[in-house]
């Protein structure tokens, strides 16, 4: 077959020095044998977008590889030196459990020693806020985390870090790049042994200094110290790197009595009891589920690969009980804020910090307690972006979190943070235990003082490669140019297009202005207050609808939850069936 002229430009130079033997061997036997899947793997370059990059592992410039490592890193370097740092600048590196993690980590090095900067790599595997935090401790100006969070095994994915500690955001972003753009030949790159004088390796101390970070965090120390040990756990790390940190941060805080699912505690990139080794999905769970009721447990945490995000399951008087990432971020909000306040420690200019697809719960209870609550759009390194803001004092940084089991309590890390959240949690669950509550009394209170909240979210995927991702595309742009006017009998009252910055007003055609940064979202809000969003994934083509409902609460809370659940299935299904499909 005739391949098009960019992808016959691009399989030849892959066939040349500096590429290795077994990769031009790959490249030639797919050009001898199954030409057409070289489409695919050549048509484009992997993206670089603003957070870095994600895909899928293999040869061409469409796949993560050493030489697209390469190529993104020496566009890093490039970027970092037009900074004119006064010192040599240094960089902090880490990786997770994946295959090739470490040899990614390892070219990133490599990169950067031979553009003149120091590169710090963990010597083992570590999580993600870890290196977010080590980025600042260890002062330096960038840092780069070798991970693809909770996507299947076959992926894997590189996060940039600012100074800050956290992921990248303008104008560095867009820097970066440029920067990256620019290198499009391997002949670009500059590249040295890995040991190089240039080249560290860093260990126990970090390990220390964050835990000794994490420790006054702590709201009833005392309560901790004394009484921990009688709040049972059971902890799953779904074959990542949280087990590196979370035993020891969970022991400091007090929690000693930790059973661990045995089948998933060795890391292992191939996930082999988990596919899709993500706490949000209940076949993640299942494992420790099952030892969480047999072992009469009080609370299931699990982890994702790069121990970022955090699952939970209750034991809710011997039934298992999962709590959503908005629940949980209800839940931590309210107790830090009722707690704080009793204590007398809530800041007069505290602040809580979540996105525009998260509970509206959220807002409610951190005006309840007089807390500034901001709305950032998809992605933590927006609420990172808010720390980083509020260092001059203007705001004090409580807890942030998204509904993607994200959450951050405390300013040592500028990244969602498992291990912090999970010390939180059991300090809430062991406070509620005291009282013969479990953390389900605790969010049925909640619920009782605010009224019910429900959210859910539905994936719509459209296959994979450029087609999926050009119908993804296709879908979007038609949502935009036609808006529904009503979802389920129930007129729209208010449409915002964030990629345009416009708020309407559809029966008046009242417009206002967004204030947030454009990003290609759309937000509807129903008649009886109901919301709806729906925007495309950043690293899948696929588009994402969440929905949510609130209501009185009236009567039982189970009861109320399955109504709102049914509005919310039908809302969710007449979408997806009229509007993208």
């Amino acid at each position: 077959m005739n391949l098009p002229p960019e992808v016959q430009k691009r399989t030849q130079q892959w066939l040349k020095p500096p590429f290795d033997d077994e990769t031009r061997h790959q490249v030639q036997n797919l050009l001898d044998h199954d030409p057409e899947a070289l489409i695919d793997l050549f048509y484009t370059t992997i993206s670089f977008g603003t957070g870095g990059m994600r895909g899928v592992m293999g040869i061409g410039t469409n796949r993560m590889n050493p030489y697209t490592i390469r190529a993104a890193t020496q566009g890093l370097a490039n970027y970092i030196l037009k900074q004119k740092e006064k010192d040599t600048p240094r960089v902090f590196i880490g990786y997770d459990c994946r295959k090739n993690s470490r040899k990614f980590a390892e070219e990133t090095a490599r990169v950067l020693a031979s553009n003149g900067i120091e590169a710090h790599v963990t010597k083992e595997l570590r999580p993600t806020p870890y290196v977010s935090f080590g980025c600042r401790h260890l002062n330096c100006i960038a840092a780069v985390m070798i991970t693809a969070s909770h996507n299947p095994p076959e992926y894997n994915g590189y996060k940039v870090y600012w100074s800050d500690g956290a992921q990248v955001v303008p104008p560095h972003d867009t820097g970066i790049i440029e920067e990256v753009k620019k290198v499009d030949r391997q002949e670009d790159v500059k590249i040295v042994p890995f040991h190089h004088p240039l080249i560290h390796e860093v260990g126990q101390d970090l390990d220390e200094a964050y835990y000794d970070a994490l420790t006054p965090l702590q709201n009833f120390p005392n309560d901790n110290e004394q009484s921990g040990s009688q709040l049972k756990l059971v902890y799953s790390n779904l074959h990542g790197t949280g087990i590196t940190l979370m035993p020891e941060a969970l022991k400091r805080w007090g929690f000693t009595d930790v059973s661990f699912v045995e089948k998933q505690i060795t890391p292992d990139g191939s996930f082999p009891t988990a596919h899709s080794p993500n706490p949000e999905q209940a076949e993640a769970l299942h494992l420790g589920i099952e030892q969480l009721l047999r072992e009469e447990r009080d609370l299931f945490i699990a982890t994702d690969p790069d121990a970022d995000r955090m699952g939970v399951v209750v034991n809710h008087h011997g039934e298992a009980v999962i709590l959503n990432g908005n629940q949980v971020a209800a839940l931590c909000l309210y107790y830090l804020c009722s707690t704080k306040s009793k204590l007398g420690t809530l800041p007069e200019n505290g602040a809580a910090v979540t996105t525009i697809v998260t509970t509206d719960l959220f807002p409610l209870i951190a005006s309840a307690f007089n807390l500034t609550c901001f709305q950032v759009l998809t992605g933590f390194k927006y609420i990172g972006e808010k720390i980083h803001e509020w260092e001059n004092g203007l705001f004090s940084f409580l807890f942030g979190a998204e509904e993607s089991l994200g959450y951050l309590y405390g300013t040592h890390s500028r990244d969602k943070d498992a291990m912090i959240a999970a010390c939180l949690l059991s300090e809430i669950a062991l406070q509620e235990k005291k009282r013969n509550k479990t953390l389900v009394d605790y969010l049925h209170a909640i619920y009782r003082q605010f009224g019910l909240f429900r959210e859910k979210q539905l994936s719509v995927s459209f296959g994979t490669g450029r087609e999926g991702a050009e119908k993804m595309k296709h879908l979007m742009s038609v949502l935009r140019g036609a808006p529904p006017r009503e979802i389920c009998g129930q007129q729209i009252v208010t449409y915002e297009d964030y990629q345009t910055g416009v708020k309407t007003h559809v029966h008046s055609g009242k417009k206002e202005k967004l204030t947030l940064p454009k990003s290609n979202v759309l937000v509807f809000i129903l008649e009886d207050e109901s919301k709806f969003i729906i925007r495309p994934s950043g690293t899948e083509p696929k588009i994402k609808i969440y929905g949510m409902v609130h209501q009185k609460l009236k009567g039982d809370i189970d009861e109320g939850m399955h109504a709102c659940d049914r509005h919310l299935d039908k809302i969710l299904k007449t979408l997806k069936e009229n509007h993208l499909s």
